[in-house]
């Protein structure tokens, strides 16, 4: 007889993202129709055992159904905080289309309570690491499939996934002003992807750009 340890193992933060992991995989499972969830989302369905989900500027490949998730060309996982979005993201799409109307994290349901938490841990490291010189947002961004976008003094969009944009806004701030910064999304994000799955998908792009910045 063998006892299975791994639910005991690891930080109370580890197992929480292990059990969503795990409750993301049984969402997928009841997902009847793969192609119009593909639909939804902006997936590419290549048949009943494979789809492909664009993320932050790479294609990953979901097998099915035993769910493995992997980078293109790759046969490494992605880290799991990754793989609980990108199955999130694919099993909530409701496909709504884009409202073309910007909202802050303030503004989504929830959000107002959770924005302090949001702002020390994505906005603030955006003003530090790039406040003082936007353009370098903007250099960095790119990695990440980033593109100018018309807010602020400097700010760029980046498609997470195919139907979620986020928009980074930094203003330079001057003799008397401080630089400032603010993250911007598009007024349907509830339609793919939950509130607080919203502020762990902003700081990890934020990790992403100020990682890339020594290689800019």
């Amino acid at each position: 007889m063998t006892h299975d340890h791994s639910s005991l193992s690891g930080s109370p933060r580890e197992r929480g993202f292990e059990l969503s992991y795990k409750l993301a995989c049984e969402q997928l499972a009841k997902i009847s129709d793969i192609e119009e969830q593909c639909r939804k989302s902006g997936a590419r369905y290549l048949g009943p055992h494979e789809i492909v989900i664009n993320y932050l500027n790479q294609p990953y490949h979901i097998i099915l159904p035993d769910v493995k998730i992997l980078l293109e060309d790759s046969v490494i996982e992605g880290p799991l905080m990754d793989k609980i979005l990108i199955l999130h993201y694919f099993t909530l799409a409701k496909g709504t289309p884009a409202l073309g109307k910007l909202i802050t994290y303030k503004q989504i349901p929830g959000g107002m309570n959770y924005f302090p938490a949001f702002s020390q841990r994505t906005i603030a490291p955006l003003v530090k690491n790039f406040g003082k010189n936007p353009e370098l947002m903007i250099k960095v961004a790119a990695k990440l499939g980033g593109r100018e976008a018309d807010y602020g003094d400097v700010s760029v969009t980046i498609n997470a996934f195919d139907r979620l944009p986020v928009t980074l806004v930094l203003w330079r701030g001057d003799e008397e002003l401080a630089p400032n910064g603010n993250i911007l999304f598009d007024a349907n994000i509830s339609g793919y992807l939950p509130t607080e799955d919203v502020a762990g998908l902003c700081e990890i792009i934020i990790r992403k750009l100020v990682k890339n910045i020594s290689s800019a």
